[in-house]
């Protein structure tokens, strides 16, 4: 039950993220079809439409369908891991050395199976370093989590 928890916590914190659209705001055919409205519901239909007929990868290509890849995609939401609803279990995880959290947030991460045990290993060892204190947000956390894994020779290329 923690598990499942857990997995929609962190796949809803993914929801939430925002990006420039690729191609641009104006891009697509569900962009034409729907230009003028707005709201979670018409974005997600417009986004489907573009996404179900590959319209807006062909305009990016050819120039065509209002899109360009000419501008610089950004990111401007949350971290696509959130660690806030399980911060308490995952620091726990972490002094511990294993736990469903830690788990969690590895396969969040995509660390193949075969480098589970370095990832739990390695947040163990750098706790002190992910947590230095008790006021320690989720993000910095989170940002410390993927500075301790740069530094790793393994798990390097999962953070990226």
């Amino acid at each position: 039950m923690k598990r499942s928890l857990l997995a929609a916590g962190l796949l809803a914190a993914s929801f939430s993220a925002s990006a420039v659209v690729p191609g641009g705001d104006s891009c697509g055919w569900g962009n034409m079809l729907f230009e003028g409205q707005s709201g979670l519901p018409m974005h997600v239909v417009a986004s489907t439409t573009n996404g179900t007929s590959g319209n807006a990868s062909f305009g990016m290509t050819s120039g065509t369908n209002g899109c360009s890849a000419n501008g610089t995609l950004t990111y401007g939401g949350q971290p696509m891991i959130d660690l806030s609803s399980i911060m308490d279990e995952f620091s726990e995880d972490v002094a511990r050395g294993h736990g469903d959290a830690l788990r969690t947030v590895a396969v969040a991460l995509n660390i193949e199976a075969q480098d589970r045990a370095t990832f739990d290993a390695v947040m163990h060892e750098n706790f002190a370093v992910i947590f230095p204190n008790e006021n320690v947000t989720s993000d910095q956390a989170m940002s410390a989590v993927l500075e301790v894994m740069k530094a790793d020779d393994r798990l390097s290329k999962y953070a990226a």
